[in-house]
């Protein structure tokens, strides 16, 4: 399948949808399961799938996306030939609007088929059964779904994608989407059905429900496996350090961490300080933050480099969980 397929990411998702989470960052780049970022899933099933060129199309604020991005060593994407391409998009509304600020990327691409995708679908997925089913039954548009649902990612082909955006003002289609959608459309339109884990995150809700869902042992299992990795930028740190006193049950805890507090049924990202008698459960606690001594956590969702001064309760619930900001401090008079 190599060379036949180009992957294009489209990371405009309007940051206001993931709340605080996404204040400084592309929702692209949230940081998910204790060590990798939302973008990693989709982009680790493109390179698992031999797809040797992605374009990743980013609204602003688009640093932290970059940062962990890099030049795509970490996904094998570091090549002289194709490799990972980045195109902030522009302030324009529709994304065929903003993938024709870069035509000239695509005319110049030797690939047929265009992968189309969001940036926040988790899944562990193989594109090569629907590229299949896609050319078998001479689709125009082959749209991936799960338990009936839209996973945003669509198939078609490079002279399609690029029609549908040089005839935009003509057809008001502004997006594959919208042509799927319209059931007047002459074109042939295929699903294809996945069976797998998946979940697309579209609210700070979303975000936390699933974090949580991975701490089954089944789900983890259908997500993480040896055969189709997901790939991450890599840090060296060194192991967690569990003190007297300590005590973890289902929790996923990353590299590099200090834990002498209990942390339960939560994630705990890489650099994490949890203190003395404190308590963490039901929450997901981003990389660097430090939780002081006797400190009570549920139901709270800490972005990275928070601080929590000894004596500090914070509780939200599970359908509307606690969200810190990135480097704030919370004290203990800061009760809730």
């Amino acid at each position: 399948m190599k060379k036949s397929m180009l992957g294009v990411i489209d990371a405009t998702m309007l940051p206001g949808e993931m709340g605080e989470l996404a204040a400084h960052r592309s929702p692209a780049a949230i940081p998910f399961a204790g060590r990798y970022r939302l973008i990693d899933f989709v982009l680790s099933n493109m390179v698992n799938s031999d797809i040797q060129s992605v374009a990743i199309f980013p609204r602003s604020p688009y640093r932290s996306l970059m940062d962990h991005l890099g030049s795509g060593k970490d996904w094998d994407l570091n090549r002289k030939r194709d490799g990972l391409f980045f195109f902030p998009a522009p302030a324009k509304e529709g994304q065929f609007s903003r993938l024709a600020e870069h035509l000239d990327y695509f005319n110049r691409s030797d690939q047929k088929y265009v992968l189309l995708s969001n940036c926040t679908t988790i899944a562990n997925m193989d594109f090569a059964p629907a590229l299949d089913r896609f050319i078998n039954e001479k689709c125009d548009i082959l749209e991936i779904v799960h338990k009936g649902e839209s996973a945003h990612i669509y198939l078609l082909s490079l002279g399609l994608l690029l029609d549908l955006i040089k005839n935009r003002n003509e057809t008001g289609y502004q997006s594959v989407q919208n042509v799927v959608e319209d059931s007047s459309s002459s074109l042939t339109k295929c699903q294809y059905e996945f069976e797998g884990f998946l979940k697309r995150i579209k609210s700070v809700g979303d975000y936390y429900q699933t974090s949580m869902q991975l701490l089954e042992k089944d789900k983890w299992s259908e997500l993480f496996n040896e055969f189709q990795p997901i790939y991450t930028k890599v840090k060296d740190e060194p192991p967690t350090n569990y003190l007297a006193g300590s005590y973890v049950t289902n929790a996923m805890i990353a590299n590099g961490c200090i834990i002498e507090g209990e942390v339960n049924h939560s994630i705990v990202f890489r650099a994490v300080t949890v203190g003395k008698n404190s308590t963490v459960k039901n929450s997901i606690v981003m990389q660097k933050s430090k939780i002081g001594q006797n400190c009570i956590l549920e139901h709270v969702i800490l972005d990275k480099d928070v601080s929590i001064e000894d004596g500090a309760v914070l509780r939200g619930t599970p359908d509307n969980p606690l969200v810190i900001k990135k480097g704030s401090v919370e004290r203990a008079v800061a009760n809730s």
